[in-house]
């Protein structure tokens, strides 16, 4: 068959001054496959992780409705807004072993504890964004992304006699590689925008202390390629990099602020001061990650388990691990609540951009998963039981939103990780602990 649509590559990239510009997908770049096919583009499926620490105000979370007329709890009551690509979960196990805290995070896409040690031998399982990141990454410049919004130098704030990489990340590449989470924004956008053919900090160094822009080095060649392309793509070129130029402003104003004044407590630079712009901008990211097809895969921790981060900024002074011990005192429980609705929030509000953003013939929600939760439900009890999961997105189809299901308690954590990875099109048979596959995903 001979095509004679003219299509833009789909891996173009704009390269300046120590920078590669990755594209976003453009109408221009998809008429060639869709004349094979006679099928409109689609996008490609993606998978996000957002996990939240030292477990949930269950009172709070768990709609007391089953089924599709549920109403919203009040922690995902933020999530309204989207009750169509919202798959509330309840009743699922994660299993026992592997330390209260330390086993929330480790078993959370293992499915298998970690082994007691605060030292050398630590070991769980590979993590299914890890599996998928195996298949996915085999077309993205990178496997997986992994994220968090805590430092990692928290020696002494780990359970006792477990290592603290297993509190510090929820990523393992294999049972005895846990994938640190960066925090640092800098970091990350350069690794999504730097220049991934050169190891040489001289480059970076030098277009910092021009005070350049990294879509400087790489105007004129936009501008080319913009003339070549319909008004349609030409706006989305635009957006795309409104919005990278934006978080590039974001960083460096972090970076001010911090040379400024000496912070509270350690923090690597170009972290904002205000725990709701840090979350912002980090998620920001990981859409541009998505938006670019940089990869398919990210992991993103809120927070450490036994994260004593304070949140000033919705008047809760006191640190949220101790709070979480709340005794089962209804003022303490519902303070927790007030934090766990904070992070649904701001959570919402990134799936909103997902909505937002273009994706092939959807968005990128339509086509990405989402797994949110925690690895504990009832904090005060380290209850490593009836896990407050929820599934947002569309999957390209293999998602039902608008639904509340509910599991025996001893179903396993792990039978949805199987799901996943099914739905995702990386099917596996067993993921740790795992004894069959959840149902009810997608009503097909």
């Amino acid at each position: 068959m001979i095509i004679t649509r003219k299509a833009i590559p789909r891996r173009t990239v704009l390269r300046g001054l120590g920078t590669a510009l990755a594209l976003p997908l453009l109408d221009g770049m998809v008429p060639a496959l869709s004349a094979i096919r006679n099928t409109p583009a689609r996008g490609m499926r993606r998978f996000g992780v957002v996990y939240v620490p030292n477990g949930m105000a269950m009172e709070y979370w768990t709609p007391k409705q089953v089924g599709t007329a549920f109403d919203f709890s009040p922690i995902l009551r933020p999530m309204e807004p989207h009750r169509d690509r919202t798959l509330v979960l309840t009743g699922l196990d994660p299993g026992r072993g592997g330390g209260a805290h330390a086993g929330a995070s480790t078993k959370f896409l293992t499915a298998v504890p970690g082994r007691k040690t605060d030292g050398t031998g630590i070991h769980s399982g590979p993590s299914i964004d890890q599996l998928l990141g195996r298949e996915l990454g085999k077309r993205t410049q990178l496997s997986s992304l992994e994220l968090g919004l805590d430092s990692r130098d928290f020696a002494g704030s780990c359970d006792a006699g477990y290592a603290c990489a297993y509190t510090n990340t929820i990523a393992w590449r294999d049972p005895t590689t846990p994938l640190p989470m960066e925090n640092d924004p800098r970091v990350v956008f350069e690794r999504l925008f730097g220049d991934s053919g050169s190891t040489d900090p001289v480059v970076r160094r030098t277009r910092i202390a021009e005070d350049r822009s990294i879509l400087d080095s790489v105007t004129e060649k936009v501008d080319d390629l913009q003339r070549g392309l319909g008004a349609g793509d030409r706006r989305k070129i635009t957006q795309y990099l409104d919005a990278v130029r934006d978080v590039e402003r974001r960083i460096r104003r972090a970076e001010e602020q911090s040379a400024r004044a000496l912070p509270l407590v350690q923090q690597p630079a170009g972290v904002p001061d205000a725990f709701d712009d840090y979350m912002r901008l980090m998620l920001e990211l990981q859409r541009l990650a998505w938006q670019t097809d940089l990869t398919r895969v990210a992991t993103f921790m809120v927070g450490r388990e036994i994260s004593g981060r304070t949140y000033n900024e919705i008047g809760i002074p006191e640190a949220h691990h101790p709070l979480s011990h709340h005794l089962d005192d209804p003022a303490r429980i519902a303070t927790m609540s007030k934090i766990n609705t904070y992070h649904v929030s701001l959570f919402a509000e990134f799936v909103e951009t997902l909505r937002s953003t273009p994706d092939g013939d959807g968005s990128l929600l339509d086509h990405s998963l989402l797994l949110y939760g925690a690895g504990m439900s009832n904090s005060n009890a380290h209850a490593a039981l009836d896990l407050p999961i929820m599934l947002v997105g569309g999957a390209a189809g293999g998602l039902v939103g608008g639904r509340h299901l509910t599991y025996r308690r001893d179903t396993p954590m792990a039978n949805l990780l199987v799901a996943i990875m099914e739905t995702l099109d990386v099917p596996v048979e067993k993921v740790g602990r795992s004894t069959g596959k959840l149902d009810a995903l997608s009503l097909a």
